[in-house]
């Protein structure tokens, strides 16, 4: 058998003390948990960025990693690595639903989207399909109201790599089969070669967009606006109660009072000591600080 087959022997899999290196790293850098039941999945994830940079060590990896003298860019591409970006176009679409239904008539009402845009802010924005979706909802709620309706939607993420797919707003065809027919036709671009199963975000739903690179774990996230609505969802399973605690009332400082906060399915804030309002499963207002 032809040896070109097969792929370059991999390097020798973490051992516990690198993994427990790496995993207080991640927790001290993103809050993320990481068990001894994620030491398989690290290590797999690392041994092909190993075999990317020629280098057959783990430990030279561990220790070039976890030394800020030395890390450099590369400390970037481990924190890409590391990220779960899983996401889809109108994932969870209850939440749409109520912002067509109920929270954008309601600000509306106050006036917001004619003069003073309404804010809000993907934060965990990943490969960009939630803040694609949220534009494409606010243009419909636009055509619906017959009138201007100004959005603006800012998106982040932890990951270069994501982010960097995210503004190019390039999706392949399978991505894009939540997404309906009618609204494909309106804001949606095929690619000009037919044989490309690639379609790109129009250019209405990009103008709605801005992006930034962005760590839950900075103090304060670097952002001086308050927003109308922030949508963090399925992030926070990853950290433990204390860190969750801490995000959400960093995210009710960055919230107008009567803002509102959607989180996933999979999550919940019972028992958290936040200033937040049940509305419905993962929907919440912000009232204000008394």
């Amino acid at each position: 058998m032809n040896d070109a087959s097969y792929h370059e022997p991999l390097g020798t899999p973490l051992t516990d003390q690198e993994f427990q290196q790496l995993a207080q790293l991640i927790q001290g850098q993103l809050g993320i948990q990481m068990p001894a039941s994620k030491k398989t999945m690290l290590s797999a994830r690392l041994q092909k960025r190993l075999r990317v940079l020629k280098i057959e060590s783990m430990q030279a990896y561990v220790q070039w990693i976890t030394d800020p003298v030395t890390a450099g860019q590369e400390y970037i591409n481990f924190l890409d690595i590391v990220t779960t970006n899983k996401t889809d176009f109108f994932r969870e679409p209850v939440h749409f639903d109520f912002l067509t239904h109920t929270l954008f008539p309601q600000l509306s009402q106050l006036g917001l989207g004619q003069g003073r845009a309404v804010k809000i802010w993907s934060a965990g924005c990943s490969t960009g399909e939630e803040p694609y979706t949220i534009a494409m909802v606010a243009k419909e709620y636009e055509a619906q109201l017959r009138q201007p309706f100004k959005v603006d939607i800012l998106a982040t993420d932890i990951s270069s790599r994501v982010l960097k797919q995210a503004k190019n707003g390039v999706y392949g065809m399978e991505r894009i089969s939540p997404i309906s027919q009618a609204l494909r036709k309106k804001y949606l671009l095929r690619h000009k070669d037919p044989n490309s199963d690639k379609v790109r975000m129009g250019p209405e739903l990009r103008r709605m967009l801005r992006f930034g690179r962005l760590n839950f774990m900075d103090g304060e996230f670097g952002l001086k606006e308050r927003m109308h609505v922030i949508f963090c969802r399925n992030v926070m399973i990853y950290f433990d109660r204390p860190t969750q605690q801490r995000l959400v009332n960093q995210f009710c400082q960055h919230l107008e009072p009567g803002g509102f906060l959607f989180i996933g399915h999979s999550e919940t804030l019972n028992g958290l000591d936040v200033p937040l309002e049940l509305l419905q499963p993962t929907i919440y207002r912000y009232a204000g600080r008394s």
